[in-house]
């Protein structure tokens, strides 16, 4: 799944970068920001929902589509990314506007595919892999990442097969088809919410678990960062492992709002 804005680097500097936040940050800030040209930005009622205007007139996604929002939280929150821009627009610093074009120009369209690439991370999901030392990380892993697992076992009926290291290991068809059944009757703005999640930790089941209410925000994040956690304990403090953490803090934090009231049925 890509990001619209329009100021967005050339196609195949995306391709490349698109699974990493703090690359595609980087790109952006390479490239010469456009210019503010508004004085305010505000969330009116549309025929889709919520209109973000700026000085009144409707914001448009790249494809020049309206960007409306189905739920007024999510306009009210890209109203204020687009409030707190400086003197130039900055959409490393717009995670709320960035997903919401690419549910309205890209998600929307290409449900299908956005539920395959969920379905294909359960084949090697980042809690199936375990560290075999230190003992206090061995441990940490499992107090975090084990009980979702049972939670997907008996949520989902997906067991999954844990393996120390990072070779391969083939999960049970049952396993993966129980994920694709949780998510493919999903519409495209919770779809974009689980999509980012996933790709930001490396897991679709703390994506899915967020959704349906096993997890909260703060044990998601812990969840799908522990190791990087880790590594700042061990090695102790370094500004640009920080920075890249807390910017993929700011963007986990944006998809997990476009999941709503997560489950419902």
């Amino acid at each position: 799944m890509r990001d619209f804005l329009e100021f967005l680097p050339p196609d195949d500097e995306l391709e490349r970068i698109s699974a990493d936040p703090v690359a595609k940050a980087r790109a952006l800030n390479r490239r010469e920001l456009p210019k503010r040209f508004y004085q305010d930005a505000a969330v009116k009622p549309a025929a889709a929902g919520f209109a973000v205007e700026l000085d009144g007139r409707p914001v448009k996604t790249p494809a020049k589509r309206a960007l409306a929002l189905p739920r007024q939280d999510l306009a009210e929150a890209i109203a204020a990314e687009w409030r707190a821009q400086g003197d130039h627009i900055d959409p490393a610093t717009m995670p709320f506007t960035r997903l919401a074009n690419s549910v309205i120009d890209g998600v929307a369209e290409r449900r299908g595919e956005v539920v395959a690439d969920l379905t294909a991370y359960a084949g090697s999901d980042l809690l199936c892999y375990r560290a075999d030392s230190p003992v206090r990380l061995v441990e940490r892993q499992m107090a975090v990442w084990d009980p979702i697992l049972d939670w997907a076992d008996e949520r989902l009926g997906a067991r999954f097969t844990v393996i120390e290291g990072v070779m391969h290991v083939a999960q049970e068809d049952d396993a993966i088809e129980a994920v694709r059944q949780a998510v493919a009757g999903l519409d495209p703005f919770v779809l974009a919410g689980l999509h980012s999640i996933t790709t930001l930790t490396g897991s679709v089941l703390i994506a899915v678990a967020l959704w349906d209410g096993y997890l909260d925000i703060d044990a998601a994040w812990l969840a799908g960062s522990l190791d990087d956690h880790w590594s700042l304990e061990v090695w102790g403090h370094d500004a640009d492992a920080a920075e890249r953490l807390e910017h993929r803090r700011s963007e986990f934090l944006a998809a997990a709002a476009f999941l709503g009231g997560g489950r419902t049925d």
